[in-house]
């Protein structure tokens, strides 16, 4: 038999609403004739198919249709349609909501407040069918497509006890006289129907806002690469777009342009802005033969460089494709409460038969009356109001407080998580220290000096193109040092400035340009350079033809709360590693510093996400704190991520966690919030099931043999509101403990 060529596509899916949707497609694509593999991407909502090329993607989709899913299969751009899709289902799910919370307003108050008020009945019938059967109809639909695969969720405990509740009320407001025929009140409970869609609706909503944002990190990811470029050929400079780049093409990079492909440096030299992979504020010097990658900045020269990789090969590219590979590998696990549901729907169901079979068996003259009230009574009880809120009442209170201490949490799995993490990385720039270079000392090389030459050095350093002559400008800004009128002034390309004044030349720069001056650097300055060398700063010499004037030690100074915090997450047993792209030295400097015994200098983007993997491998549950593009692959691969609020837009969209004063102290803060939430969470699933475990055997009629107690459906309702409420109230708790 032939072998036919394979296609690797990938298609966004509509309908998926949770994990068991995803195992649905995945199980229903893979078991399709001429697919090879299925891997469906929960977080982006979608599917990665390898397939027959003689498959049409056509057959693909009818097969999902079949089950109520679907594929968008004409996508030119498809980070694009996810997030259109996205969007459009927050947007639909956001109008259902409202609509459904207008119309119960109306309807519970009614139900509350008059009951006996006989036109309510059927105002409330006639507002109760669009909240179930428009506004709620996703509940239904869901709820039967885990009955034909044969589970049970969330949604099948929703559908069930609106259901019934709403077919019960029904028929007492079209047959009042059957139960009064008996004896009987024929109460409605249109309003614990409408208000359970209304809340678990809100729920819903608060999820999809939070899933239509996932994409936001790779759009702006994506918005780094440029769109055009500039081409050399026969015909001179020619602009294309990115995607007609071919390798080998002769490229021009002007001042100020984003590098588009990765590439070698043929002619010209410029600082490039390489933040996006080192992490490193200092700009990078660039000559023939140095490497160029797509998405870094070029600052002030033009540069000619060759095209050696293109297209998905670029390291942007790369980077981009594993943020989405990391988000979609943390495809939400089945939630606590639809793992519940899925034993506790089956069980309910099973003793409200129960009970309506022994009633009709043993229950005498009123059998039938008695089997309907206590089995609907059961079902009633059981509604999953208390359930439903148990974990999104504690989350948002456990948010809020959070937002109190300056930690934005945009994540309900990393709130539950957070409190299990055990290991902790930590970026260096922006992270530890601040980002941003200051001059830590100038040394002058007699006293005297300062007054005279300083304003020569704001002159020149006013006009420099290297990045840490604004670490100098501040500094001598802040002294309220004036500039003078310099001549002359010229750039050395990576050694510094010499400058003319007063027929006198100076310079400031590097050792090399100091020694190409002949200017004679001082023991005592020789000896403060190499401490200052060991100490993690960069070195600068400002001198003339004749003397070494002053020395400038230029450091990233390390925040006030970098070593406490470090010092406070060891004795919470957490092991804490600093991983940065700075060199070896400056690195052991700081991890000394504050007191980190583990670390890693001159790491690529990748290679942290590998180390979080290394670590996940190894069994523990890692939190990685970052601020930079460079920190966004991690970020996404980690279990909790945690971004620096003055850090880059698209480290905090991939982060789930961000810290706005970018105090490190606030990493054990927001460890202890976690703790303290899943506390509350825990609490209070025990008071939902409490309830159900003295409630369902009450409204079965256990005690109905002993002292003739049957508990009416309303009563019921009352109590399952009174859990709800109880509920609400434990998570409200949260607001007054300290983190």
């Amino acid at each position: 038999m032939k072998n036919e060529p394979v296609e690797n596509r990938t298609f966004p899916v509509t309908g998926m609403t949770c994990a068991g949707c995803a195992s649905s497609v995945e199980t229903i694509l893979s078991h399709t004739d001429g697919v090879h593999a299925a891997s469906v991407n929960f977080a982006t909502n979608t599917v990665q198919i390898e397939y027959d090329s003689s498959t049409s993607p056509d057959v693909l989709n009818q097969a999902l249709t079949d089950i109520g899913y679907g594929l968008i299969i004409d996508s030119k751009d498809i980070n694009e349609t996810i997030e259109d899709e996205q969007y459009k289902k927050y947007e639909a799910t956001k109008r259902k909501t409202i609509g459904a919370a207008i119309l119960t307003l109306p309807i519970f108050v009614i139900g509350m407040f008059f009951m006996h008020w006989e036109p309510g009945k059927w105002i409330s019938l006639t507002l109760t069918i669009p909240v179930l059967f428009y506004f709620g109809k996703d509940f239904y639909i869901h709820a039967w497509k885990q009955a034909k695969h044969g589970k049970a969720n969330m949604d099948t405990l929703v559908a069930l006890s609106t259901g019934i509740a709403f077919l019960f009320s029904l028929f007492n407001t079209l047959f009042p006289e059957f139960w009064l025929s008996k004896g009987l009140e024929p109460h409605v409970y249109y309003e614990a129907a409408t208000v359970i869609i209304t809340f678990i609706s809100f729920g819903k909503m608060l999820e999809e806002k939070a899933k239509s944002n996932t994409s936001s990190a790779l759009k702006k990811l994506i918005g780094l690469q440029a769109k055009t470029l500039t081409i050399l050929g026969k015909d001179g400079e020619k602009t294309i777009s990115i995607d007609q780049v071919q390798l080998g093409d002769q490229i021009l990079v002007k001042p100020g342009e984003k590098i588009p492909v990765d590439g070698k440096l043929t002619q010209g030299s410029s600082y490039v802005d390489e933040s996006m992979i080192s992490g490193e504020p200092i700009p990078v010097e660039k000559k023939p033969g140095d490497m160029l990658f797509a998405g870094t900045i070029n600052q002030k020269g033009s540069f000619q460089f060759i095209a050696e990789k293109v297209g998905k090969d670029t390291l942007l590219s790369q980077i981009i494709q594993r943020v989405q590979e990391a988000q979609g590998s943390k495809a939400p696990v089945q939630k606590l409460v639809d793992k519940i549901a899925s034993v506790f729907v089956p069980t309910v169901i099973g003793i409200a038969l129960v009970t309506f079979i022994a009633w009709i068996s043993l229950g005498g003259e009123n059998a039938f009356t008695h089997a309907l009230l206590t089995s609907i009574a059961v079902l009633v009880i059981a509604c999953p109001c208390a359930l439903g809120l148990a974990t999104p009442t504690a989350i948002m209170v456990g948010m809020g407080k959070g937002a109190e201490n300056n930690i934005l949490i945009r994540d309900a799995e990393s709130l539950e998580l957070g409190h299990r993490v055990n290991a902790v990385i930590l970026d260096k720039t922006g992270t530890i220290t601040q980002g941003k270079p200051t001059v830590k000392a100038i040394k002058w090389s007699q006293d005297s000096l300062q007054e005279r030459f300083a304003s020569i050095l704001l002159s020149m350093e006013n006009q420099s193109e290297h990045p840490l002559a604004l670490a100098v400008v501040a500094h001598l800004k802040g002294q309220k040092v004036q500039a003078q009128a310099i001549e002359q002034i010229e750039s050395i390309t990576g050694q510094g400035v010499k400058a003319s004044f007063e027929g006198e030349e100076f310079f400031i720069g590097n050792r090399k340009l100091a020694e190409d001056f002949q200017t004679e650097i001082p023991t005592n300055c020789q000896e403060l350079a190499k401490e200052w060398e060991s100490e993690a700063q960069t070195v600068v010499y400002f001198g003339s033809r004749k003397d070494l004037l002053a020395v400038i030690g230029i450091q990233d100074q390390i925040k006030e709360s970098s070593a406490s915090a470090i010092s406070h997450l060891h004795k919470m047993g957490i092991e804490v590693y600093m991983l940065t792209g700075d060199n070896r030295t400056t690195a052991q400097s700081v991890a000394r510093e504050v007191g980190i015994k583990n670390y890693q200098a001159e790491v690529m983007p990748s290679d942290k996400s590998d180390f979080v993997k290394k670590l996940q491998k190894e069994g523990k549950i890692v939190a990685m704190v970052g601020d930079g593009i460079n920190d966004s692959e991690a970020l996404a691969q980690a279990d909790v991520s945690i971004a620096m609020g003055h850090g880059s837009d698209i480290a905090m969209d991939v982060a789930k966690i961000t810290l706005i004063t970018s105090d490190l102290e606030k990493i054990p803060q927001a460890i202890q919030l976690s703790k303290l939430t899943v506390n509350g969470i825990k609490q209070n699933l025990f008071w939902a099931f409490i309830y159900n475990l003295i409630g369902i055997p009450l409204a079965a009629g256990l005690l109905y043999p002993i002292n003739g107690f049957l508990l009416d459906p309303m009563i019921a309702g009352a109590a399952m509101a009174f859990s709800s409420v109880s509920v609400v109230a434990n998570s409200l708790r949260l607001k007054r403990k300290k983190i």
